[in-house]
């Protein structure tokens, strides 16, 4: 047999995968409603599988249903708390649920005489493998990172997680400035935050910069807009949109009316305060070239980690096995 029924229907999501990769790195945007049908297909495919082995006997059978508690009341949950920790964006999270739904034990498919994925774990928990192997491709991002900023001489402490770009490609990039006006630091406003700033005001990038002085002014904000939730997929780049109606008049203490913006707009602006606000935009109106941590989204590698978990197998594990360690 080359695979059974649920094993080979499961193999549907890799594209899924694949596609929310690609949309991830070109918007780091995934609709919410990709996931509750890979939620509904994952428990059906468990039902599946449950039933067909019904009434659970042996060995087996109660290995199998251990095997899918742990992926369903421990690697799932496992995502949302990562999310409530900060550790996971929302999609991060919801992706992990639903991979500990799709494969919560290893498949097994038999390939020219191979029998796939090569290397299984004791516990044997396909989406933990999956979780493991995950971790390991993101770890290689920075080291990317470093190696890219080597290349171009651009050697610094801080090489493995931002790179310097020039400032006028900021509208189409992701990301967080990893200064302020300040200098360099790690709670840098985010650039979709910068996005929405913009967009607020009517404003691009090139406005800013060829006016700082006067946009510093509170007073010289007049007409404000949408500002989306700024993904540079979602209507113009920097320009306004649809005006709304201000309330009153910004403070005179208020450079960039940035107070004022973050009361306006009746969304977060990803973590920014006035101050990190403030300290990007005299950051991005003065200079010709900016550093910037680009990020990586989780589920860039976690398409990846589903592809090697499906044919190689836990990386991990086999580390660890080659070293003795299990």
């Amino acid at each position: 047999m080359v695979a059974t029924l649920p094993d080979l229907l499961r193999l549907l999501v890799v594209p899924v995968f694949a596609w929310a990769a690609l949309r991830d790195v070109r918007t780091r945007r995934l609709p919410n409603r990709l996931w509750p049908p890979l939620y509904a297909f994952g428990a059906l495919l468990l039902v599946w599988e449950v039933a067909a082995m019904w009434p659970i006997a042996g060995i087996q059978g109660r290995l199998f249903l251990v095997q899918a508690a742990i992926s369903v009341l421990f690697v799932a949950p496992l995502g949302y708390a990562f999310w409530y920790l900060g550790a996971f964006g929302g999609a991060d999270a919801k992706a992990l649920i639903a991979l500990a739904l799709l494969f919560p034990t290893f498949p097994a498919y038999d390939v020219a005489g191979v029998t796939l994925p090569l290397v299984e774990t004791q516990i044997g928990v396909f989406s933990l493998t999956i979780l493991t192997n995950t971790v390991l491709l993101g770890l290689a991002y920075p080291l990317g990172l470093a190696g890219l900023n080597l290349l171009r001489g651009e050697v610094s402490g801080n090489m493995f997680l931002a790179r310097p770009v020039a400032t006028e490609s900021l509208p189409d990039r992701h990301g967080r400035l990893y200064e302020d006006d300040a200098g360099e630091t790690r709670s840098g406003l985010d650039l979709d935050a910068l996005r929405m700033y913009l967009r607020w005001r009517g404003l691009t990038l090139d406005d800013l910069r060829a006016a700082p002085d006067r946009l510093r002014d509170p007073t010289s904000v007049d007409e404000t807009f949408d500002p989306t939730d700024g993904g540079t997929h979602v209507g113009p780049r920097t320009d306004g949109g649809t005006a709304i109606e201000a309330d009153g008049e910004p403070a005179p203490a208020d450079p960039w009316a940035a107070e004022r913006f973050l009361e306006e707009i009746d969304r977060g602006a990803y973590g920014a305060d006035a101050e990190t606000l403030r300290g990007g935009l005299a950051v991005v109106a003065r200079t010709e070239r900016v550093l910037v941590s680009p990020g990586m989204p989780f589920v860039v590698p976690m398409a990846a980690g589903l592809l090697v978990s499906l044919t190689f197998g836990d990386a991990l594990f086999a580390v660890l096995g080659a070293v003795g360690l299990v």
